[in-house]
Parts: structure tokens; sequence; C-alpha cells
């Protein structure tokens, strides 16, 4: 599964494979892809030294990536906790009320929230930079959009080439514009943040945009005859998350979620504001549920939501709450039926990505 880019980046397959979790992005590169870290998880930029130090002495040598979270707009000078002070009271009780009626115990006293979503704030994501930009990272991307343009020429003075998810031809040609390198077209399908465009047809559009840059198709992604699709579609490289959490490496801090990725099927997920006040797509639980009912208060924007629900989540994975607990993850769940390890993963991929091009062959009359 070689293109003129992972020739380029020297992967011996063009997946790229996005993931919150140290060990799963080394063993991804390791396998002969491109492990890309999620970084917005790491508030302290000693936090992700130390996961940045873990993941290059465990790649062997293999090129890897840093996922950061910029947003197009920000706002200047406005500490957290100012923030926190717009959130309204009645959301505060709808989130008390919600919990108590599950039976949702509380933290223990002084225990902080594991979860926190502050690594969307930009100078957050600049603190992360800095430390990202002390190790041989071959690939900077970006979540939400094209990243500020010093940024960008900051990444290519060191080497570093920059992607950016879009959603949509109109976005895509926007990065081309903003300087990045690759885009990344991620289809409704996808888990997390995604548009409206299902990835069948976001990623023949997205190439023809920004022609000749090269384009990875994401969303929905997980088998080897799909793979084969997106290169027939014109990426050079197909960009996967989802198919990563039900491995051996994946660290999930609970059976139970693990369970429940392992019982759902395709329809059992949902595109939500529930987590962080964009749509993002999720397993469907009675969490996500509460938040979209009208006779709710209705979500806020990001970044209120995520700070609202911080503890709640953290209460709600500290004690399994089953009926609330969930995560992003897109509509390939359907096929995350067994755990495996990430180069048990790969081996199918590219066992059926043979297949794939072999009929096409024979279909062709080659």
């Amino acid at each position: 599964m070689q293109t003129e880019l992972s020739n380029r980046l020297g992967i011996e397959h063009a997946v790229f494979g996005f993931t919150p979790f140290p060990a799963v992005a080394a063993a991804i590169s390791r396998a002969g892809g491109l492990g890309v870290l999620g970084a917005v998880r790491y508030t302290a930029p000693d936090e992700l030294r130390r996961d940045l130090d873990w993941l290059h002495e465990h790649a062997d040598g293999r090129p890897y990536g840093l996922d950061v979270v910029m947003p197009a707009k920000k706002v200047e000078g406005v500490t957290e906790a100012e923030v926190e002070a717009m959130i309204p009271e009645g959301h505060r009780q709808f989130v008390a009320d919600t919990l108590a009626k599950y039976g949702v115990p509380e933290l223990a006293a002084g225990e902080a929230s594991g979860w926190r979503i502050t690594g969307w704030m930009e100078q957050v994501a600049r603190h992360q930079l800095d430390v990202a930009f002390d190790y041989p990272v071959r690939l900077l991307a970006n979540a939400l959009g094209s990243p500020p343009a010093d940024v960008v020429a900051r990444a290519h003075e060191h080497d570093v080439l920059v992607a950016a998810l879009a959603g949509s031809a109109r976005h895509a040609r926007k990065h081309a514009e903003g300087g990045i390198d690759i885009v990344v077209a991620q289809g409704y399908e996808a888990g997390g943040h995604t548009g409206e465009i299902a990835s069948m047809v976001l990623t023949p559009e997205a190439v023809e945009a920004v022609a000749p840059l090269p384009v990875l198709a994401a969303g929905g992604i997980g088998s080897g005859q799909q793979i084969a699709a997106a290169l027939a579609l014109g990426a050079q490289g197909v960009w996967l998350g989802s198919v990563w959490l039900t491995t051996t490496e994946a660290d999930l801090h609970s059976p139970a979620v693990t369970r429940k990725l392992l019982a759902a099927g395709s329809g059992d997920t949902v595109r939500s504001r529930a987590l962080t006040g964009k749509p993002a797509r999720q397993l469907r639980t009675e969490w996500t549920d509460a938040w979209d009912d009208p006779a709710g208060p209705g979500t806020l924007p990001m970044p209120l939501q995520g700070l609202l629900v911080a503890d709640a989540v953290s209460r709600i994975q500290k004690y399994e709450v089953e009926p609330l607990l969930g995560t992003p993850v897109g509509q390939i769940v359907g096929r995350m039926n067994t755990e495996r390890s990430v180069q048990a993963v790969f081996d199918e991929l590219t066992r059926d990505f043979e297949k794939a091009i072999d009929r096409i062959n024979r279909i062709a009359g080659r």
C-alpha cells in the first residue's frame, strides 16, 4: 500500500493512524504506517514530553506524528476560569440532575477531573508545539482546520509536513490556500468531530479541489477493501482512528467501554454536541440522548460544553455507569468485534487490500 506520499515519509503502508495512546502510535509506526499521537488531552507540557520520550524510544526509528487542536476562532486574553464563569447555572443544574437520576457517585474529596479539554485552547496547543519540535516529528495535523500561518511556517522550518482535516471541498481549498501540505478529507462516518458529507462523496471532491496536494481519506474506514477504494478515488493514503480503540495496545481504562465497543453495530453511533459543543460522532448513550432531547437546555458552544461536562464525564468513566458511558467512535465500530494487536489489524488490512486489488485486476482483464 505505497503511494508517492508514503514514499516521501518513508513508511511502508499509506496508513496514517490517529490515536490518543502512545503505545498504539508506536505500534502503528512499527507495523509500517505512521502513528499520529493526539495531543488534546495533554494540559501540561511535561506530560506530553514524557509520552513523546516513550513514543520515540518504542517506535524503533520509524517516523511518527502529532495531532493538535487549534480552533479557527480564538478569544484573546481570557483565562479558563473566566471561560467557566460563562456557563449558565441552568446547565450546571441539568448536569447535576442527570447524574443524580442515574446514581453517579461524586469524585473523592480533592480528586480532580481526569478529563479536561483545555487542549482545545490555542495557547495550550502552542505550548504543545514547543515540546513537539524538540522531537523528529514528521507530521503535524490539526483537527480543527488550518493552523495559523506562523505555525505552518514553523513546522516547515523543522521539515515537518502539515495536515489539516476538512469536511468539505470548500474547507479543503481553504487549507490549501493556508499553505498546508496534506488535506485529510474526513467523511460523515468518522468518529469525533465531523461534518455532513460522506467519505465516498467527499474524497474525490477534495482530491479535485486541491490537486496536486495529496489527500488522505478518512471516515468509517477500517478494511483493506476500503483502503483500495480510497486510493481508487484519488487519495494518497487513509487516516484511521476508531479502529485502534479495541486493539490490545489501547488503554481505555474501562472494560465496560471496551465491551460496549465490541458489541456495537454501525448504527449505534450518533453525531452529538454533548461532549465538546461541536458535532462529534460517538456511541449513542442515555447521556447523548439527554443532551439531544428538545426538552433539555441544549448544549453550549465550544469550549463551554466541554468544561461544563468535564467532571461529569470523569465520574461516569470512573464508576463505569454503563447507561451513560460512551466514547467518540466512527461507524466502523460495527467491524470492531474482537480485541487484537495493532500488527494483527495491519495484517488484515494488507491482506484484504491485496484481495481487493486482485479482484479489480480480474474485472479489468489484467
